[in-house]
C-alpha cells in the first residue's frame, strides 16, 4: 500500500502501512488509551493484526500520532482498532485510516465505543449498529455447578499449544463467526497462558493473565453448546480472581449469566454491514481478536 499524504490545519500527516520500526511508537499509542493493560509482553494482538490483517499507522511529522488495524475471517474484515491521539483527532486521519482499511466492496463488523464520533463514522463506513456487546466480569467461588462456573460436561478436554481437535475447532469458529480464521486461531492458541477447551458441540479458548481470566472466543452448535464450553473453561481455572467475556445482548445466555451473579462491567455496541454475518446467539468474541 502507497503512502500518500495530506495536508492539515496542524500540518502534513501520511497514513501506511505498519512496519517494523513503526511498532513502538504503535504501542506507545496503545498505551495512552490502556490497549495493553491485559497483554505482558509480547507478542500481542497487535501483532495479530500485521499477520492476519492489515495495520495501518497515521504519523505526523515522523510521529506515529494514531493507528487503524483489522483481523480477517475469510471475506469478512473485523475492525479491531481505530485510535488516535486526542491533540490530533478531528483531523481527518481516523477517517483516511479507515477508508484504506476496510474496503467498501467486503462484509465488514467492528465492536463501536459510545463515542459518538466514532458511531456517526462507521455508519458513514456502511455499518450498522446491531446489538449491544456487553463486557462481563464474574469472582468465581471455586468450580461449582450452575451458570456461574458449571463443572465441565462429558467430552471436555482443555489442550494448550497446537491442540490436535483444532481443525474441527476452526470449522465451526467459521460458521458461526463469519469466516475462516485458521492462521489467527492457531497462533492465539500457541501463546502462553492460552489453553483450548473443546466440548462435544462447542469449544472456548480461555488465557491466563496474572490472576484474571479472559474467555474468547467461544462458540457452539447451538446456543447450549456455547455456554457450555463457556462453562468448562470457567471450571477448568478455579484459582483465577476474576473472569472477563464479552456477550452479544441478543445472546440468550446474558439473563443466565447476571442471575448468576456476573456483573457487567463496560458494553460497546456491535456493528455490521450485514446482521447476519456473525451467529450471535452462539458465539462470544474475543474482544481484541473479535
Amino acid at each position: 500500500m502507497g503512502n500518500r499524504r495530506w495536508g492539515v490545519a496542524m500540518g502534513e500527516y501520511s497514513v501506511r502501512v505498519a512496519g517494523d520500526a513503526d511498532m513502538p511508537g504503535v504501542r506507545e499509542v496503545a498505551t495512552h488509551f490502556e490497549l495493553l493493560d491485559d497483554w505482558a509482553g509480547m507478542p500481542d494482538f497487535l501483532d495479530a493484526e500485521r499477520a492476519f490483517g492489515t495495520l495501518l499507522v497515521g504519523e505526523v511529522d515522523g510521529r506515529v500520532v494514531g493507528f487503524g488495524g483489522v483481523l480477517r475471517r475469510g471475506e469478512v474484515s473485523h475492525l479491531g482498532d481505530l485510535f488516535v491521539l486526542p491533540e490530533h483527532q478531528s483531523s481527518g486521519i481516523g477517517r483516511t485510516i479507515l477508508s484504506r482499511l476496510l474496503p467498501s466492496d467486503t462484509p465488514r463488523v467492528t465492536f463501536a465505543s459510545d463515542d459518538p464520533r466514532a458511531l456517526g463514522l462507521y455508519i458513514r463506513q456502511g455499518m450498522r449498529p446491531v446489538c449491544p456487546l456487553i463486557y462481563l466480569t464474574f469472582s468465581p467461588p471455586g468450580a461449582s455447578d450452575g451458570p456461574g462456573g458449571r463443572g465441565p460436561v462429558g467430552g471436555t478436554r482443555a489442550e494448550a499449544g497446537e491442540p490436535s481437535g483444532m481443525r474441527e475447532v476452526v470449522k465451526l469458529d467459521a460458521r458461526i463467526s463469519g469466516g475462516d480464521r485458521a492462521g489467527a486461531l492457531s497462533w492465539y492458541a500457541g501463546l502462553p497462558g492460552v489453553t483450548l477447551h473443546v466440548t462435544g458441540g462447542g469449544y472456548a479458548f480461555a488465557r491466563e493473565t496474572g490472576e484474571d481470566l479472559e474467555v474468547g472466543p467461544v462458540g457452539g452448535d447451538t446456543p447450549q453448546d456455547c455456554a457450555d464450553a463457556l462453562f468448562a473453561a470457567v471450571a477448568a481455572h478455579p484459582g483465577v480472581d476474576e473472569v472477563q467475556v464479552a456477550v452479544p445482548g441478543v445472546h440468550p445466555l446474558l439473563p443466565q449469566l447476571l442471575e448468576a451473579g456476573w456483573e457487567i462491567d463496560d458494553m460497546d455496541t456491535f456493528m455490521s454491514t450485514e446482521p447476519g454475518l456473525v451467529r450471535l446467539d452462539r458465539y462470544l468474541p474475543h474482544t481484541d481478536l473479535g
